[in-house]
Parts: C-alpha cells; sequence; structure tokens
C-alpha cells in the first residue's frame, strides 16, 4: 500500500503541466528521433542533456526518458510504411511488417506495435513501481566486493553480447575503461593520463564523449551513406487486427512483455537483444514457421512489445543499483549525475519524490504515445522524407552549440570533435561504440569498489571470491566469457566448413 501511496504522489507531481510539457516534448522528440535513420535513442537522449541545463532534475529526467522510451514507438512506422527503420530494433519489425505493408496491411501492423508497445510499457513500469520497493533492502546490503563484482558481470556481459567478435568487444571495453581512468585517481589523488593539459585533471566529459560517439559519429556516416530517399508511405487503414488474429497476437505481446522485461535487468544488453529474441522465439513455436518474413503479425507484436517493455526493466538496474543496462540508460545516468542525483539503493530513501514522479510519467507517456502513433502515424512517416542535406547540419550545429554550453569552453567542442571521428572510425572498424560509454560511466564506480573491497581485506584479492554474492557473480563472468569464446571458436570452424564446400 506504501508503493501505492508513493505511486499517486509520484502522479500528482507528474501531473502538473510543465511536467506534462516536458513529458510530451520527450515523447514527440522520441518520435522523430525514431523515425529519421541515422540517429538512435542514446545518441537523442545524448544531445538534448545540455538544453536540461538549469531545469529542474524532474523536468530533465522526465524529458530524456521520454526520448528514450518515444524512439522505441517512432522506429517502427517507417520500418513499417516504407521499409526504413529509424533505430536498431526495428530492424526485427520490418522482416514482417514491411510485407504486411505490401499486403495492404499497413494499418494493422502499426495498429498491433503501438497495442503491444503501450501494454509491454505500461506493464514493464508497473513491474517497475511493484518490484522495486521490495528490492532495495537488497540492494542496501551491497557492498563494494558485490558492486565490483556486478560491474564485473555487467562487462563480461557487454563483451559476450557486443557483436560478432568477443575481440572487438573488449577492444570496446578497454577503451571505455581508459578514458575512464583520465583525471585524479579515487583515494590516492594522482592524476592520470593528463600529459600536462590543465583540461584533463578533473577526467574528460561524459556529454562531450555521449554526444560525439553516438550523435555526431552517426551523422558522419550518414552523410558517407548519402542514405536512400524513402518511398511514399501506403494508405494506412483498418488499424485492429482480425479476430482470428487477436488471440496469437496477445499471447506474443505477453511473451515479449516477460522476456524485454527480464532482458532489461541484465547490463549489457540492448533493446535489440530482446526484439530478436521474441522473433526467434515466436517463429519456433509457431505451427507454420514459413509465414514469418512473409507478413506474420506475431513477428511484428512480439518484438514491438520486447523492445518496450525492456525500457521499463532497464530501470530497476538504473535506480537500485545504479548501474546502466544499456548505452542510453548510460547516457541517463550521466544526466542523473550532472542534475545532483546519484542513482543506487538510497536513491528511493532520498528522493522518493523523483524516483515516483518520473515512474508515473512513463504511464502518462505510454498513454500519449498511443494517442500520437495510431491516428498521426502517416503525418510521423512524412519526417522521414525531410532531406538529410538540411537536417544533418542543423543537429551539427545543435550539437556544437550545446556541448559549448557545458562549461562555456571550445575545449569541449574539440572534444566532441575528436569523439565524434573516434565513433566514426569504430564503427568502420565494426567495433560497438555502447560499450565504451557503458565502461566510462562504470570505471569510477569499479575503479573505487575494487579499492574498498581491497582495503576490506587487507590486499586479498580472492578474498572477494569468498563472499556468497560476489563470488557467485563472478564465477558467472568466467563462465559467460569462456562460452563466448566457445561460441566464437565455432562461428569460425562453421564458416570455415561453409567456404571449403
Amino acid at each position: 500500500m506504501d508503493a501505492f501511496n508513493l505511486l499517486m504522489s509520484g502522479f500528482e507531481i507528474a501531473l502538473t503541466w510543465e511536467n506534462l510539457l516536458y513529458c510530451l516534448i520527450g515523447v514527440s522528440i522520441g518520435m522523430m528521433v525514431g523515425i529519421l535513420p541515422g540517429l538512435g535513442p542514446s545518441a537523442g537522449t545524448a544531445l538534448l542533456i545540455p538544453m536540461t541545463f538549469g531545469m529542474d532534475p524532474i523536468s530533465a529526467i522526465v524529458m530524456l526518458s521520454g526520448i528514450f522510451y518515444g524512439s522505441m514507438y517512432g522506429g517502427t512506422i517507417t520500418t513499417v510504411l516504407v521499409n526504413v527503420p529509424g533505430e536498431a530494433a526495428s530492424v526485427i519489425t520490418s522482416l514482417d511488417g514491411y510485407p504486411m505493408a505490401k499486403q495492404g496491411r499497413a494499418g494493422v501492423a502499426l495498429g498491433i506495435s503501438a497495442i503491444g508497445s503501450f501494454i509491454g510499457g505500461t506493464v514493464a513500469i508497473i513491474g517497475v513501481a511493484v518490484v522495486a520497493p521490495q528490492l532495495v533492502k537488497f540492494a542496501l546490503a551491497f557492498g563494494p566486493p558485490e558492486f565490483f563484482a556486478l560491474i564485473v558481470f555487467g562487462m563480461t556481459m557487454v563483451v559476450g553480447l557486443a557483436g560478432k567478435s568477443i575481440i572487438r568487444g573488449s577492444i570496446a571495453v578497454v577503451l571505455g575503461l581508459v578514458l575512464a581512468m583520465v583525471g585524479m585517481a579515487p583515494g590516492s589523488g594522482v592524476v592520470r593520463f593528463s600529459f600536462g593539459i590543465p583540461h584533463l585533471i578533473d577526467g574528460l566529459n561524459f556529454v562531450t564523449i555521449a554526444m560525439g560517439l553516438f550523435g555526431l559519429s552517426e551523422i558522419l556516416l550518414g552523410i558517407e551513406q548519402q542514405m536512400k530517399k524513402p518511398e511514399k508511405p501506403p494508405v494506412v487503414k483498418g488499424l485492429f487486427p482480425s479476430r482470428k488474429e487477436l488471440r496469437p497476437s496477445l499471447m506474443s505481446i505477453g511473451r515479449g512483455t516477460g522476456l524485454g522485461f527480464f532482458m532489461g535487468l541484465i547490463p549489457g544488453t540492448s533493446s535489440v537483444v530482446p526484439a530478436l529474441m521474441s522473433y526467434s522465439i515466436e517463429k519456433r513455436i509457431s505451427k507454420d514457421p514459413k509465414r514469418f518474413g512473409n507478413g506474420a503479425i506475431e513477428g511484428v507484436a512480439g518484438p514491438e512489445t520486447a523492445n518496450n517493455s525492456f525500457c521499463g526493466g532497464a530501470l530497476i538496474p538504473l535506480f537500485l543499483l545504479g548501474i546502466p543496462s544499456s548505452a542510453t540508460m548510460a547516457v541517463l545516468l550521466g544526466a542523473f549525475i550532472l542534475h545532483g542525483l546519484q542513482p543506487g539503493p538510497t536513491l528511493f530513501v532520498r528522493h522518493p519524490d523523483f524516483v515516483w514522479a518520473v515512474i508515473a510519467s512513463m504511464f502518462i507517456g505510454n498513454l500519449l504515445l498511443l494517442f500520437m502513433n495510431l491516428p498521426m502515424a502517416k503525418m510521423w512517416a512524412k519526417v522521414a522524407s525531410v532531406p538529410f542535406k538540411l537536417l544533418f547540419p542543423i543537429i551539427i550545429a545543435i550539437s556544437i552549440v550545446g556541448t559549448y554550453s557545458i562549461s562555456n569552453s571550445l575545449w569541449d567542442v574539440g572534444g566532441l570533435l575528436v569523439f565524434g571521428l573516434l565513433g566514426y572510425f569504430l564503427k568502420k572498424a565494426d567495433i560497438p561504440v555502447a560499450p565504451v560509454a557503458l565502461m566510462f560511466i562504470l570505471g569510477d564506480l569499479m575503479e573505487k569498489s575494487l579499492l574498498q573491497s581491497l582495503a576490506l581485506y587487507k590486499g586479498d584479492f580472492f578474498a572477494i571470491f569468498t563472499r556468497p554474492l560476489s563470488g557467485t557473480l563472478l564465477a558467472l563472468s568466467v563462465l559467460v566469457i569462456t562460452l563466448s569464446i566457445v561460441a566464437g571458436f565455432k562461428s569460425k570452424k562453421d564458416n570455415l566448413v561453409d567456404v571449403e564446400a
């Protein structure tokens, strides 16, 4: 009952006209970010952080969170109508969403994705409201060894899920840790990797890194690729599935909700993972798997629900432990810190008004997105027709002005350009940039937790393994890396056999 009362007080704050306006702005920008190819929730959130300086922390995080889950809705529209995925998770939806549109059933595909997204997002937020308070006592029991082990586990998950190559994933993780080490060392006060530059004594600025790695690098790639002009969207009509399709669609939505929420709890994942897993499950349990790829409604309902449910589940490790489970959550964590809020188990105790207002705003945002998505789908699709030669200069200008406003210094603008180019070359080399941002955020906490653990056990590192939770997490980390290496060797062997054949 206490959680219910706190949630109601959160609605009181979230329903003020200022927070309603910022929620609407956030989900609207999120829709556009999702629709426009070359951007994504990480880039969109990072680009707008400087605009929140001076704002109330609740309003700022409400708006930035709206961009996160709003982009999941927006990416579906152009994916279904013109086969141009706006964000990564929407690529899975395109497998059956676009074939449905070509069959004259674009409205049904958009309708079931909006309904699934609303149900998945809403149930996940209810899960956060119910589960998170129960886990506060558990989270408070975390000591330095447990935090260190959890971050190591998250790091191994990042490496294991980062892409085709465990080596590339490891390069990204190590780069993020090296960047986190720039500046004054915790405890000793020794300045590292500053090269005599005064600007580096306090370390690198996360906003500059995020805007460069996610925002500017995507723009550079988009300019290089000269993305294709979307075709004319088909007519949207008949938004609801037939009676025959309703039951399997609802079953897919139910499975996608549970899967997405669970995957959101695991550090190192992204919305692509639950979407892909949901699609695989739906295809595997289907009586006629051949329908998938040719307009199967379950292939739209399941993945769309999973990626929106993921957004809610990902809030739990962020709020309770200060551990971001995805790149966008890492950007949000940076925004929390910039506004003087340190996520962790004490957040629910010290700032309950903030936590519950953000949770309540997500209920409201999901409802707004449902109404914005169904009747206005065709209008949103036209946003994708904006010429990129006009769009890119505007985004670059916003990025430069936003970066300069961090500390009114051209040093930060130079950092934006450096990290933009770094992100561009990393992506060209097929090295994922999300682990770089994740480990930059977590590196400081990882180092502090390790030093505190060593102080606790008088320098005995292996004593960390003797604690039940930290020992289990470290053992799981070793298992994840081992399985990833074995899977990598097996994949190489299979590819070699295929080439020889």
